[in-house]
């Protein structure tokens, strides 16, 4: 009996070894993908966000418009806005002669509440081939070069974004309106794109009922998850009557309590017309 204790000992202990090594291995099996999913969640976004930005970007391409917008904003030193403001007007007029730059200039504006000393330029170009070939022709002529020396010094910051126009909502021509123009800005949480949109589309119909927007842009290259839209005011008192009457009606109300839920910010900035603007 004493020599077979021993012997049944070590016969059992090979299998509890290799049964403690299966259900270690087998535990580390359920437990690996799980990290990977979560960094991967933590790197690119939620499964339903990715699928969401996705549809956006086939979406886009049918709501969108085929044109490219470059909205262009410029921080001026305060003492130098009238220079800038003569600067800016001269040298845009040539390049709207220039045909061969086949770019368009759709508004130009400076913020009188909001953003102080600070220029808002919106240009139109066909495309991001119409923008490449712009571009590169006026880097190689010398008026576009004597233009960034002269300005620079007048200006302590530029910023740059090419956008596209939603469909649904394109840019207006030329047209004096006179009065007031009001540019909201929307940071819009990362994969809410398409809802915002959805929402926002739905709600215009009945805004426009009261006051005709002037255009609607999202942000393709620059700050992203970016709306930008603009209406235009006979003044700031009749933008408070005409805000009033819309939110007596409950689809727009529905729009904005739906919306607001999408943004991480708002801005919203009052401008006036440049006079060399084709909006104005």
């Amino acid at each position: 009996m004493t020599s077979f204790l021993p012997k049944l000992y070590s016969r059992s202990a090979p299998i509890l070894a290799t049964a403690r090594r299966s259900l270690s291995i087998s535990a580390v099996l359920n437990v690996e993908p799980k990290v990977p999913k979560l960094l991967n969640t933590l790197l690119h976004g939620s499964e339903e966000a990715r699928k969401q930005n996705e549809a956006f970007q086939s979406h886009s391409t049918t709501v969108g418009s085929k044109t490219i917008s470059e909205v262009q904003k410029h921080r001026v030193h305060p003492q130098h806005v009238d220079k800038y403001k003569e600067i800016i007007g001269t040298y845009f007029e040539k390049l709207s002669s220039q045909n061969d730059l086949n770019m368009t200039l759709k508004g130009s504006f400076e913020v009188v509440v909001g953003e102080l000393d600070t220029f808002v330029h919106i240009w139109e170009f066909e495309g991001y081939k119409g923008y490449d070939d712009a571009t590169s022709k006026m880097r190689e002529r010398s008026e576009h070069q004597e233009f960034a020396k002269s300005i620079r010094p007048l200006v302590h910051s530029r910023n740059s974004q090419l956008c596209r126009e939603f469909a649904f909502w394109p840019c207006s021509g030329p047209k004096v309106n006179g009065g007031i123009y009001e540019m909201r800005s929307y940071q819009l949480k990362p994969g809410t794109l398409l809802e915002w949109e959805t929402e926002w589309r739905r709600g215009l119909e009945a805004r426009r009922k009261f006051v005709e927007p002037i255009g609607a842009w999202f942000a393709q290259v620059g700050r992203l998850h970016q709306v930008h839209h603009m209406w235009q005011y006979p003044s700031l008192q009749a933008r408070l009557e005409l805000r009033e009457k819309a939110w007596q009606v409950d689809t727009w109300s529905n729009t904005v309590s739906n919306t607001v839920k999408l943004c991480d910010s708002m801005d919203a900035n009052v401008l006036l017309p440049n006079s060399f603007s084709p909006l104005r």
